[in-house]
C-alpha cells in the first residue's frame, strides 16, 4: 500500500468492482485506455485482470481510493516492445517494457489525483521495485494524459503501433 497527501494506493480488490463502475461505464474514459464502455461483469474482469497481473508480475495497478472510494487506477503494465502487447516479464523476457499507467474517473479530473498517484508509484516502482526505465503510451489525441505526462517531467521518445491504436511512448525520469 502507498499513500499519497490525498490518496491510498492498494491492491484492487474484488469488493472494488461497485466503485468501478463509474470508471467502466464511461465511454469517454474507455476510448483512451482501450475497449468500449461496460456494465459490473467488466469491472469485475478488469479487477480480476489487474490480480492476475500483480500475481504475474510482482507489480500492477493499485486501486485509487478516495475518501474510502476506489475513483481509479494506477500503476504498472508490461508491454512486449516488438508486438506493443500486454505481456508478463517471463514471457516478454528481454523484450519487455514497463508502463506506468493512469485513469481516474471523469468527475474527479483536474484536480492533480493522476499525477499525485502517478508519481508516487514511479518512485515506488524505481526505489522498491528497481525497475530501470519506466514509460507511459499515450495516444497522442489524449492531452489530458499528456499533461499528466508532461507534469511528472516524462519525455516523448517515439509513435508505436499497439492492439489499441498509435501511442506515443513518453519516457520517464528515475
Amino acid at each position: 500500500m502507498l499513500e499519497t497527501e490525498r490518496l491510498v494506493l492498494r491492491r484492487p480488490s474484488p469488493n472494488d468492482a461497485d466503485d468501478l463502475l463509474e470508471l467502466v461505464g464511461d465511454e469517454e474514459l474507455m476510448r483512451w485506455i482501450g475497449g468500449g464502455a461496460g456494465d459490473r461483469a467488466v469491472a469485475v474482469e478488469s479487477i480480476e485482470r489487474w490480480i492476475g497481473r500483480w500475481e504475474a508480475n510482482g507489480v500492477g495497478q493499485f486501486a485509487a481510493v478516495l475518501d474510502g472510494h476506489v475513483i481509479g487506477r494506477v500503476g504498472l503494465l508490461v508491454w512486449d516492445e516488438s508486438s506493443w502487447e500486454t505481456s508478463t516479464y517471463e514471457r516478454a523476457g528481454t523484450r519487455a517494457v514497463t508502463e506506468l499507467g493512469w485513469a481516474i474517473a471523469r468527475r474527479h479530473w483536474g484536480h492533480g489525483y493522476a499525477t499525485e498517484a502517478a508519481r508516487a508509484v514511479r518512485a515506488w516502482a524505481y526505489e522498491e521495485r528497481a525497475i530501470s526505465r519506466l514509460v507511459s503510451l499515450i495516444d497522442p489525441r489524449n492531452v489530458r494524459s499528456i499533461r499528466v505526462a508532461e507534469k511528472l517531467g516524462a519525455e516523448p521518445e517515439q509513435l508505436v503501433p499497439t492492439p489499441h491504436g498509435p501511442a506515443v511512448v513518453w519516457v520517464h525520469p528515475r
